[in-house]
């Protein structure tokens, strides 16, 4: 696209902006005394819509939608998102690998629009046809299926599917001629080894393992990290703060959550400064992880009402949000 182009879908873009939810926002639903309340303030801020239901998953599913829907509308190539559905899609990889391997079917474990589709995945797991796979899901396929049926090793299965799309993930920010495609996949990248290193070393995991898991990263080095894992968790903090992500190392020794949290808002900072760009792609990718990060959120204060947890636990889960 022009600049010409991307100045006007950026925009418009800017128009759709000023509905994110702001802080305030955030707060007025974690005050609502009900799951009942939260969930009718989300329908008069325009969450849901006519013919969806005022249940926590069918507003979300319905917000998630609307963000493809948003950025097809303003004609931009849907290529250049590809990336961003990465993790949505290895997701449905692995629900596929295991509905064949357990012989269910169970819908409502998928994420929709994605590529391939949930029947798609179905059927070429079914048949083993995994060269109809692209490329970096193929081998990957392969493999989980046949440790799977072999071993019956759901949690290996979700190692390789996972690595495969941390890889795939940063083959594609190396191949984007877009900073902020590159700029995202470097931080989802070195984000998940960071959780990888950290569950690894809290579960007493093998080197061997987690040289299956964790994924080349700029920032990292992951023998470094996998070799911190094993030698504890100050080694794992100390290894992270010697590497320039002392405020992760700070938020883990905080607690898990706090930890969770970090890894997201770090995310939402690294897009933050593309509110002051208007002649790129890079304000329409802020967007779309702004709305995810927004959903996500909003998701965690339901869940929260709907457990009963009390609001301290729940605001320490709450993320930065991109307004």
């Amino acid at each position: 696209m022009s600049e010409m182009e991307y100045t006007y879908a950026v925009a418009r873009i800017r128009a759709l902006e000023v509905s994110l939810f702001s802080r305030s926002t955030i707060d007025a639903l974690m005050a609502c005394g009900t799951l009942e309340a939260a969930l009718n303030l989300l329908v008069e801020k325009g969450w849901g819509g006519v013919d969806v239901p005022e249940e926590t998953d069918a507003i979300l599913a319905a917000e998630r939608s609307k963000i493809w829907a948003t950025i097809r509308e303003l004609g931009v190539p849907m290529d250049t998102f590809d990336v961003l559905s990465y993790p949505n899609i290895f997701h449905n990889l692995k629900t596929a690998v295991k509905e064949v391997y357990l012989d269910v079917k169970r819908d409502e474990l998928y994420y929709e629009n994605t590529v391939p589709s949930r029947e798609e995945l179905r059927d070429i797991v079914s048949k083993k046809e995994f060269s109809r796979l692209p490329e970096s899901m193929e081998a990957a396929a392969r493999e989980a299926y046949e440790t799977i049926h072999h071993t019956g090793d759901g949690q290996l299965c979700d190692v390789i599917i996972d690595a495969a799309c941390l890889r795939a993930i940063d083959a594609a920010g190396r191949a984007s001629g877009e900073e902020i495609i590159r700029r995202y996949a470097e931080t989802v990248v070195a984000v998940a080894d960071m959780k990888i290193a950290v569950r690894c070393e809290k579960t007493g995991k093998s080197a061997d393992f987690m040289k299956r898991a964790l994924a080349p990263c700029a920032g990292l080095d992951t023998d470094r990290l996998a070799k911190a894992a094993l030698a504890g968790f100050d080694e794992v903090c100390g290894y992270l703060a010697s590497c320039g992500y002392g405020a992760a190392a700070n938020a883990l020794r905080e607690s898990p959550s706090a930890f969770e949290r970090w890894c997201d808002n770090y995310l939402i900072d690294m897009i933050r400064p593309q509110k002051y760009n208007a002649f790129s792609v890079g304000p329409l990718v802020a967007y779309v992880l702004a709305r995810e990060n927004e959903i996500k959120t909003v998701g965690i204060i339901l869940s929260g009402k709907a457990n009963g947890l009390p609001d301290d636990s729940i605001r320490e889960r709450i993320r930065e949000m991109y307004v």
